[in-house]
């Protein structure tokens, strides 16, 4: 059985879908209804909002830090600091490896998605459209170019 409900609710669980989050409540606050019912949780607009800004300025901090990594990767290797362009390409690898495993997604998108309808390039991220479009293939064009350029210093070091 489900039901919306707008009050506030004594505990929540995550939900398994990336939509509205489901909650259950405690026995004593479910005022008749059947025992370990579903409920969803249903927001106010401002409350959206409020969310939304929020998983969009946790994206974008995360986009600014990873770009950083990309560009400074290149710069460690004209200084011969490879250690630290290593470390560098270490991070970008892990978060190409979660956007793999989440279907070349951010998981900060799927988590801005429940709280808009919105699904602009970039709706969940403070970016200008077409970057936002062209995101991947210019970091990654980036971050491949720099590798190589990296790798031809230390082996010629």
């Amino acid at each position: 059985m489900k039901r919306r409900i707008s009050r506030p609710v004594e505990s929540a669980e995550p939900s398994s879908s990336f939509k509205t989050p489901l909650v259950r409540l405690k026995p004593e606050a479910t005022n008749g209804l059947e025992n370990g019912a579903e409920l969803e949780l249903v927001r106010s607009p401002s409350e959206q909002r409020r969310l939304l800004v929020g998983v969009k300025l946790l994206h974008t901090a995360a986009w600014l830090f990873l770009v950083g990594c990309i560009l400074a990767i290149p710069i460690a290797g004209a200084r011969g600091q490879f250690r630290l362009a290593a470390a560098l390409t270490g991070i970008i690898l892990v978060e190409c490896a979660v956007l793999v495993l989440n279907g070349w997604r951010c998981p900060l998108t799927d988590l801005a998605a429940r709280y808009t309808d919105q699904r602009t390039a970039n709706f969940d991220i403070y970016l200008p459209l077409w970057l936002a479009q062209h995101n991947k293939t210019i970091f990654g064009t980036l971050f491949v170019v720099g590798g190589l350029f990296v790798l031809e210093r230390w082996l010629a070091s």
